[in-house]
């Protein structure tokens, strides 16, 4: 193949990334902004969680301390 080729085709390229990231760009720019609730809620549902998980730990710690085997 022709050394010319290969830099026609590369040229190519850089200009459909260029194109594809000014469409990414423009998406972005256009998003709507997360709200303040949206904020808060999502880290309502981490602690709950949480909590949830430690609950399960320390229940099963006390079963395994009762009934001397893993559940």
């Amino acid at each position: 193949m022709h050394p010319d080729i290969h830099l026609r085709l590369d040229r190519i390229r850089a200009a459909e990334l260029r194109a594809d990231a000014r469409r990414w760009r423009r998406a972005r720019h256009h998003r709507p902004a997360r709200t303040a609730w949206a904020g808060a809620l999502g880290w309502a549902m981490i602690e709950a969680g949480l909590r949830l998980v430690q609950h399960s730990a320390t229940r099963r710690a006390a079963v395994t301390d009762i009934s001397g085997d893993l559940i």
